[in-house]
């Protein structure tokens, strides 16, 4: 017997503990056998089902034909090579899971013999790799769902020996991995890597359980049991802490995860049920502006992107309510541009036969999520491209992924993100370079990097001093009336020691612009306060009180009503070291105030679209007396 076989004997009889990596419960002892391959995501004969829907609804049958034309391009491209860049083979695994799940569907919906033949040659060329790089796990979980997906919907036509070399790769360099503590840390996470990885070898296992059948059951059990720890970060109303970019993948392979299990077991063993997860399509769907751009806070980008995940969601919570947002992006965009998005096929599956044109535009204009990340998305309207759309957050900067952003906001008005957000840094272009990333300690060097820190966002930085990383910032209040619609966050935590209190309101007023108002408390010492709004329009200062930002042929105005006296300026967005990224075309703009000691100081400033320049109300009410 091979030693790494002798080995997963030795773990398999290893008494199941609450502290083990393995399960503690046989979540599969009542569950129905399991039904011949294929049966990941998508059942023998269940192709007619999707057949009917692209037959059916023009915007889909665009979408199936892209992904065949797509997978006509990939029969002629050459195999994968394991190129490895810095610590990640990420890039190579995410393109076998999108080459994989692409040319498997083709090969399902059509029987095309071409699409067959290249999956084939994808999975021998990525299963005779050294290594999935387990040292970066994410690598090996999304290569395990890449080739178990492939493996499990071309079993049945895959000849004797490529069925052998495929599963024998899934075993040993997804399955067993996952087996070694030394790589396996994501087990007791809370974050994306918890959901992706074990998403991943739920896959593996589902594709060879009738050969690995004690591992197969261990690997899904453990996996069901922890999972729930970033699932347990959608409570309790669903705001996802990681932020746009993250939900796409953490909260995507969740659902990849649930759906698997939903049609291999008949169950998702009430993870779907767990506090805040269905809710949590709320949060996606209100997280884009008019401008289809994203807010994007913590690490994310800024462009939104189709979410085949919302389908799953539309039909758990039976309302195509939720899928506004990517009715737009099927309907209105041009169909290419979601094709390097390797779980594209997933919409398909998951459309429960939705006609795209009949989705409805979501009723309410507002949606507030507490949490780790608590943020308030609000909206003048759905349907007119120049609404007004304000999103802010609170939270901490201690959050997986967070930057120093509490307390920050974008906004938007007439087509244009006036008040913008950089989002991240391409990681390898500062570990390459050596920064100490992913040391989040208040004195730690990523809080240097020029976009993750408070001097860079819309927000305040008091006596030029950085957040505090351990501060949080909740929610207080919000109201969704529509002459006032407003929320306010407690910002005091954030500066402790620099400030005795600071609470900060924003309000979308009569549906014509916006408010920002933060009232402020000083220690016993003159204190520094600095506004900083972040903009990609041209500045131009006109008084102390006014700043006229243009854009796209676009006005809008920044006025500071409080405090009386200010000097309003405009500070570079030059990159301060050689590891920051450029950022051309931005500037922040905004003013510094002396505080008195022992004071309590106001300031409020308007950003006023210039259509509503004659809508302004003079005065702006205390924070306590916004409408709750």
């Amino acid at each position: 017997m091979k030693p790494l076989s002798l080995l997963l004997v030795f773990v398999a009889l290893i008494p199941l503990t609450k502290n083990s990596a393995s399960a503690q419960v046989d979540h599969l002892a009542t569950t129905p056998k399991l039904a011949d391959h294929p049966r990941i995501l998508l059942g023998k004969g269940e192709e007619d089902a999707l057949k009917r829907t692209v037959g059916a609804d023009k915007t889909w049958g665009k979408l199936h034909q892209a992904i065949l034309t797509e997978s006509d391009g990939l029969v002629a491209a050459a195999p994968l090579e394991r190129i490895q860049v810095g610590r990640r083979l990420l890039s190579t695994s995410r393109e076998a899971l999108r080459r994989l799940f692409f040319l498997a569907y083709a090969w399902r919906m059509t029987h095309q013999d071409k699409y067959l033949k290249r999956a084939d040659q994808e999975l021998q060329a990525v299963s005779a790799f050294s290594d999935w790089n387990p040292s970066h796990f994410l690598d090996v979980a999304e290569m395990t769902m890449a080739v178990s997906l492939g493996y499990d919907w071309l079993h049945n036509d895959l000849s004797d020996q490529s069925r052998s070399v495929i599963k024998e790769a899934i075993l040993k360099k997804g399955l067993e991995p996952s087996l070694n503590n030394q790589y396996n840390s994501w087990l007791k996470a809370s974050h994306n890597w918890n959901q992706v990885c074990n998403a991943g070898m739920a896959y593996g296992a589902l594709a060879i359980y009738e050969d690995q059948p004690d591992l197969a059951k261990r690997i899904i059990n453990r996996a069901i049991d922890s999972i729930v720890l970033p699932m347990g970060d959608y409570s309790p109303s669903g705001a996802y802490p990681e932020g746009y970019g993250y939900w796409g993948y953490g909260t995507s392979f969740n659902v990849m995860f649930l759906s698997a299990m939903e049609k291999a077991f008949g169950t998702d063993f009430g993870l779907s049920a767990k506090p805040g997860f269905l809710e949590t399509a709320g949060f996606m769907e209100n997280m884009t502006g008019p401008s289809d751009n994203a807010f994007n806070f913590s690490d994310s980008g800024l462009s939104g992107e189709l979410q085949p995940a919302m389908f799953w969601f539309a039909q758990k919570c039976n309302d195509p309510s939720l899928l506004w947002v990517e009715r737009s992006r099927l309907m209105n965009g041009d169909t290419k541009q979601h094709l390097k998005n390797r779980l594209l096929p997933a919409a398909i599956l998951w459309s429960n036969g939705v006609g795209v044109s009949t989705v409805a535009e979501p009723k309410s204009t507002m949606w507030v999520g507490m949490g780790k990340t608590p943020v308030a998305l609000m909206r003048t309207s759905w349907s007119d491209p120049n609404a007004i759309y304000v999103a802010m957050k609170g939270g901490s900067a201690s959050t997986n992924h967070a930057h120093m952003d509490i307390g920050s906001f974008v906004m938007e008005a007439d087509g244009v993100r006036w008040a913008m957000d950089f989002g991240m840094q391409n990681y390898e272009s500062l570990e390459s370079k050596g920064v100490d990333l992913w040391n989040g300690k208040q004195d730690s060097q990523r809080w240097q990097v020029f976009r993750y820190n408070n001097f860079a966002h819309n927000t305040l930085t008091i006596n030029d001093q950085l957040q505090r990383v351990e501060g949080k910032a909740p929610l207080t209040s919000s109201s969704k009336t529509p002459s006032f619609m407003n929320v306010t966050t407690d910002l005091t935590d954030i500066y402790k020691g620099a400030l005795a209190k600071a609470n900060r309101g924003i309000a979308i007023v009569d549906k014509a612009y916006a408010v920002v108002r933060d009232e402020l408390e000083t220690l016993p010492n003159e204190t520094t306060a600095r506004w900083t709004l972040l903009t990609p329009a041209t500045v131009t200062i006109i008084d102390d009180k006014t700043v006229e930002l243009t854009k796209d042929g676009k006005v809008l105005r920044l006025l500071v009503q409080e405090p009386a006296r200010v000097t309003l300026k405009t500070w570079p967005t030059d990159p301060p070291h050689d590891y920051d990224a450029p950022n051309p075309g931005t500037t922040r703009v905004g003013f510094e105030t002396k505080l008195p000691a022992n004071a309590k100081t106001a300031l409020t400033v308007l950003l006023v679209p210039q259509r509503s320049a004659s809508k302004v109300n003079k005065g702006v009410k205390p924070l306590q007396q916004w409408p709750k």
